[in-house]
């Protein structure tokens, strides 16, 4: 017969041996029951920022001087005109002739308080395709402000120094050619003059330079 000494005795020594399992704390909460991230306004503007299309780097190289002139405006046919012409930029093309070329034709048109010089920088770009247009679209924006600074940039481009140096020889050793008469010769001796107008030789030079270059016939 057990007393009730011995049952309490006999419930301690239970617990004792079988404490009670206590199931481990998860710090972690399951990903389905986490609340959504708070989106703020700003937060949405600053997406808005890097997902807008960029607005710079469009401006044109050429800066045309505003006109304020009324009821301005470039006539059709002065446009056709300028691109019946237009350069390319092959190594036999000559950038001076084009030039003068253009000069004459923008010259033929006058506009009442718009200076010629802003008529040819807006006009200049539709003189140009292939490899020359590509070049003037390559400059940087904003880069060309004066019409000098332009005929300057697209000599040095299409007319650089060697070319003026392999010309300045081409001149220098001139010579008749054996089925060629005195005409035909100083016709061919012009054009290399013209192909490179900064040759730097005096008239005087020149004249002696064709001189030298003449069969003994035609230098009689």
């Amino acid at each position: 017969m057990r007393t009730c000494s011995q049952s309490r005795n006999s419930n301690r020594q239970q617990q004792q041996v079988n404490p009670t399992f206590v199931e481990p704390f998860n710090l972690v909460e399951p990903i389905e029951n986490q609340a959504p991230p708070v989106v703020t306004m700003a937060d949405n503007r600053t997406m808005a920022q890097l997902l807008e299309a960029p607005t710079e780097g469009y401006e044109d190289a050429i800066v045309v001087p505003e006109i304020t002139a009324d009821n301005f405006e470039l006539k059709h046919g002065l446009l056709t005109l300028v691109q019946n012409k237009q350069f390319f930029g092959h190594d036999k093309e000559d950038p001076h002739a084009h030039i003068r070329y253009f000069n004459k034709i923008t010259s033929t048109m006058k506009f009442p308080n718009v200076p010629s010089t802003s008529v040819k920088l807006m006009l200049f770009p539709f003189s140009l395709e292939g490899a020359a247009r590509i070049w003037l679209e390559k400059e940087p924006p904003r880069s060309i402000l004066t019409w000098d600074d332009l005929v300057s940039k697209f000599i040095n481009k299409f007319f650089p120094p060697s070319k003026t140096t392999n010309l300045r020889n081409e001149i220098t050793r001139f010579q008749q050619r054996f089925d060629e008469t005195f005409y035909e010769a100083w016709d061919r001796f012009n054009d290399l003059l013209r192909a490179c107008p900064y040759h730097g030789f005096s008239e005087l030079h020149q004249l002696d330079t064709f001189y030298n270059a003449l069969n003994s016939n035609n230098q009689d």
